[in-house]
């Protein structure tokens, strides 16, 4: 795919609207109570700093003209009580505003990371996972002082804003107009910024994506990348991704510091227009030095709540532009997913039929074209055949990882899709030719299939596929810790961790995909004589590439073009000399020559 690439920009699929701006305040419902305390702050600080710009005009029009010393001193006493107080509320205020914000943060976080748990295969496959993480972390990271801070100061703002225009009308009409004059100014500025900012911050939401994404890619690819010497190729590419970032980001901040001074030039205009027109009128219309001068002070606050919803209107189009992109990933619908009515699979026996399976990947790309068989429970089926046949996409479907276009897959004579996907993986063991090992002890990967499982039954399950020996020689044996992905192991030793991980689950139905591709010859054949007890009465489904590996299979079904070209045991398919006998007297003879 196109856009499966770090170079790439990702086409935005849903827009931001006012439904999601309403999903977003949304999320301060559990915190109504908080939210609600915090305005009152805020709105009390609003109102003293108007006492205060009041107090201002007794003093200049009333007790200083007739020197009433007492009356200033109790007016200064107030005034600094007022100030004390502000100081107070804000402390509360941004303590109760960064609680709420950051806890907003994390309940969109754990909405996220549970959804993309959700997501299929596809979904991974579409994407470098560096694009993903990015929406993880770093987008919702953005958020944090919009929430934190800008919803509450905006309500805070818009009520300051409401109060001043209200006071300052009391003061005096004809002054409060002139002040108001600047608005419209400032309403056709913001209009035209207005979608050339959110372009420019959607465009630096995708190039931050697209580094992310190679930077992620080159730390995973970093031993091929030493391997072949490409560290100077590399740089000059993560330089490239970088370059992109700055300058889009250079753009969009560019776009968005023009509303600053526009607002401080049209405050000061505000404020001259204000001193003028107050001394060509002062003496007329109740117009006194005491008003000019509260105008004059006064219009700062009138303008500072204006400067404010400027700041929040920058930081939301900002913020929109990775908005879109959570909203868009946790909108993704999950390819499969439990149907409306599914029930708990019961306990499985182990009986498979495919009935008429068509399935693709793509459109018009078919990769199993009317596939039927069945498997009784307890038997061992082999799959073989080219690379790119359908074999993995045959236990994939049997897993649910995907659903199938046309036909059904069923398990103990339920369709998979009838089922719950937990009840049915629950019974399932799967060792993938790609294992992972996560951070923590080998003890810990182990039981990561069944966290209930005793000390004493991990370690039976390792015995079983001959991983006990190598753990023991360890440092601290089962309690050695290891790396991400288990880079301090061998291939071959993190496979065999995999196997007993998967044992451990006791499944009713194996997988085995390629499972001992990195296993030495003499390691795999003493692990056969451990699986031979341990696939008695499961059914299990292997794929590998090695034929030898397979001849003890109950059934042995060759694929080739998304069909089942023959199939039957060892011996009945060696004596067709069909696909099968060729594929085997090949590889045999490869391995007689070497």
């Amino acid at each position: 795919m196109a856009r499966n690439k770090f170079d790439i920009d990702e086409e935005l699929e849903a827009r931001f609207d006012a439904k999601q701006l309403r999903r977003l305040l949304g999320y301060l419902k559990p915190y109504r109570g908080k939210v609600a305390f915090t305005v009152v702050l805020m709105i009390t600080t609003s109102l003293l700093s108007l006492l205060g710009a009041y107090l201002v005009k007794v003093a200049i029009d009333d007790m200083i003209p007739a020197g009433n010393i007492g009356g200033m001193f109790i007016l200064a006493l107030i005034f600094i009580a007022t100030l004390v107080f502000n100081t107070i509320c804000m402390k509360y205020r941004i303590r109760t505003m960064s609680n709420i914000g950051q806890s907003i943060i994390y309940n969109i976080r754990e909405d996220i990371f549970r959804h993309i748990q959700q997501l299929p295969f596809a979904y991974y496959d579409s994407r470098p996972h560096g694009k993903i993480l990015v929406r993880v972390v770093n987008y919702v990271n953005s958020l944090s002082d919009l929430l934190s801070n800008g919803l509450i100061n905006l309500i805070t703002d818009l009520f300051t804003l409401a109060a001043i225009i209200c006071f300052l009308l009391i003061m005096n009409v004809k002054l409060a107009l002139v002040c108001f004059t600047g608005l419209p100014v400032l309403v056709t500025v913001t209009f035209l910024l207005k979608n050339a900012q959110r372009k420019a911050w959607q465009k630096v939401s995708r190039k931050l994506s697209n580094m992310n994404a190679y930077i992620h890619e080159s730390i995973c690819g970093i031993k091929v990348t030493q391997s072949f010497a490409r560290e100077d190729e590399n740089m000059e590419i993560f330089l490239g991704q970088n370059d992109e970032y700055r300058k889009a980001w250079i753009s969009a901040v560019r776009i968005q510091f023009l509303l600053w001074p526009t607002i401080d030039i049209i405050a000061v205009a505000s404020a001259c227009a204000i001193f003028f027109a107050g001394v060509h009128w002062l003496g007329t219309g109740g117009i006194t030095v005491g008003v000019i001068l509260t105008f004059t002070s006064s219009v700062w606050r009138f303008w500072e709540p204006i400067a404010n919803l400027g700041n929040f209107y920058n930081s939301i189009v900002n913020a929109v532009a990775y908005l879109e992109r959570i909203f868009e990933t946790i909108d993704e619908k999950p390819a499969v997913a439990d149907l409306p009515g599914a029930v708990q699979m019961p306990q499985i026996n182990g009986a498979v039929e495919f009935r008429d399976v068509v399935f693709c990947y793509e459109k018009d790309e078919v990769i199993l074209d009317h596939v039927s068989f069945s498997v009784k429970p307890g038997e061992t089926v082999a799959l073989v055949g080219p690379t790119g046949a359908g074999k993995s996409t045959i236990v994939n479907l049997v897993s649910r990882f995907y659903d199938v276009q046309e036909g059904s897959v069923m398990v103990d004579g339920r369709d998979v899709r009838s089922v719950t996907l937990e009840s049915l993986r629950k019974q399932m063991g799967i060792m993938l030719q790609d294992t992972f090992i996560f951070s923590g002890t080998i003890m810990d990967n182990i039981k990561y299939s069944r966290l209930d499982a005793t000390d004493e039954e991990a370690i039976a399950a390792a015995r079983a596929v001959m991983a006990h020996d190598f753990i023991m020689s360890l440092p601290d044996g089962y309690k050695t810790e290891v790396n991400e992905r288990g880079s301090r192991l061998s291939v071959g030793q993190r496979q065999l961790i995999s196997f007993a991980r998967a044992l451990l689950a006791d499944p009713r139905i194996l997988v085995l995909d390629e499972a001992t591709s990195s296993i030495d010859t003499k390691t795999e054949m003493a692990l056969q004589a451990g699986l031979q007890r341990l696939l008695k009465g499961r059914t299990s489904f292997i794929i590998a590439h090695r034929l030898s590996t397979i001849k003890t299979a109950d059934k042995i079904m060759y694929i080739d073009n998304g069909k089942i070209v023959e199939q039957g045991s060892h011996e009945e398919l060696m004596a067709k000399k069909g696909a099968y006998y060729k594929l085997y007297t090949a590889q045999y003879q490869l391995l007689e020559a070497v």
